[in-house]
């Protein structure tokens, strides 16, 4: 048998629970989530490393999960995948972090060691991939365990910001892997993104590494396509009135564009796309799609076009993370809402009514830090 050895850290003054417990965002089926009372986690195996959160944040995906999208997803999960915290025990088998680390929490956990690990598709590990806030616990706690803390951490920069990290948890290489990387974006492309949240945007931020010469951007919310602008799209099309593809082939002179890039996952958003992409294009989803959609074959078996689908494999982290701490890359900019941990629900009402509150991302404090009742940045 397997023994495990902890070691001990001090208590945190921001965790507000008990020694053994601790308060968590719980998933309960579709349409019900509470803050309630949950177990502390503790070291299950050599890898594992327990990470006392200090951010978290809210996702898309989340939402998903609350729809009913993912039911693989159990009653009583507690969901998050994307936090910033400090390691308070790791396992006998972790070597490249330390209690009192701070530490980056990758959404995909990875054990460097099977033969997806090897071919850097993470999200696919055998013994990990996506698993935090899907089939294990997650981040939208105090306390997270965290397996294969040794290909599932990064060490936080010396004077990072924590607004600005936590973005590297998920939506920055979401968005650059599965949109930009996915889509071939080159020097003088037309790309459009269908989708201006969180994650449109991380694809709008880093498609610019590559020069396109266009970056359209498409969406039903006039305050998001603002956004775009301030972000550096080329072009908005505000999609209300049921003609985007029409308006993106009047903007490109009947071509349509070279990469046409989903981050939406609904039916109607890849629909767009395919109407959109040029002879020779391609098109990347990032959505998450809970629906079947239907592919027009009739349309495109003859136009050359590839289409690309892909988890998130976080292997782009480590670059991102330099771009990030060169101040090239500006990811806090998509925060528009703060919260004490403790005000999750309330977190989770405003993310979930993102047109009405005008929200992007929400970030989850856990720090001791007062957040203000009506806390938000709004982007200009």
């Amino acid at each position: 048998m397997t023994t495990i050895e902890l070691v001990p850290s001090t208590p945190s003054t921001a965790t507000r629970s008990t020694t053994s417990g601790m308060k968590a965002l719980v998933y309960h089926g579709p349409g019900k989530r509470a803050w309630e009372d949950k177990a502390r986690p503790v070291i299950k195996d050599q890898g594992d490393a327990i990470v006392r959160i200090t951010t978290s944040t809210i996702c898309g995906t989340d939402l998903h999960i609350l729809k009913g999208d993912l039911p693989a997803v159990s009653d009583g999960r507690i969901l998050g995948h994307e936090g910033i915290g400090v390691v308070e025990q790791v396992g006998t088998g972790v070597s490249e972090f330390h209690v009192g680390d701070k530490v980056i929490i990758s959404c995909v956990t990875a054990c460097l060691k099977c033969d997806f690990c090897k071919r850097a598709m993470y999200s696919h590990c055998r013994r990990g991939g996506w698993i935090l806030g899907y089939t294990i616990d997650g981040t939208q706690a105090e306390y997270v365990r965290i397996p294969h803390a040794d290909g599932s951490l990064y060490k936080f920069p010396a004077g990072g910001d924590e607004e600005a990290m936590v973005m590297l948890s998920d939506i920055l290489p979401t968005g650059f892997e599965c949109g930009v990387l996915n889509g071939q974006v080159k020097p003088g492309d037309t790309v459009a993104i269908v989708g201006a949240g969180p994650v449109g945007l991380a694809v709008l931020l880093t498609a610019q590494f590559y020069s396109p010469a266009a970056i359209i951007v498409i969406d039903l919310d006039e305050k998001r396509l603002d956004v775009a602008k301030t972000f550096g799209a080329t072009n908005l099309v505000n999609s209300a009135d049921g003609k985007a593809a029409q308006h993106v082939m009047e903007l490109t002179e009947g071509a349509g564009v070279d990469v046409a890039i989903e981050a939406v996952g609904l039916p109607a958003t890849f629909t767009i796309c395919q109407d959109i992409v040029a002879a020779g294009g391609r098109i990347a989803n990032v959505g998450v799609h809970g629906k079947p959609v239907e592919l027009h074959m009739e349309k495109l078996w003859d136009r050359n076009i590839a289409l690309t689908t892909r988890l998130v494999d976080t292997a782009t982290t480590p670059m991102l993370l330099k771009v990030v701490r060169s101040g090239k890359l500006q990811p806090s900019k998509l925060v528009t809402h703060r919260f004490a941990m403790n005000e999750i629900m309330k977190a989770y009402d405003t993310f979930g009514n993102a047109a009405k509150e005008g929200a992007l991302k929400v970030v989850l404090k856990n720090d001791g830090t007062k957040v203000n009742d009506n806390a938000s940045s709004v982007v200009r």
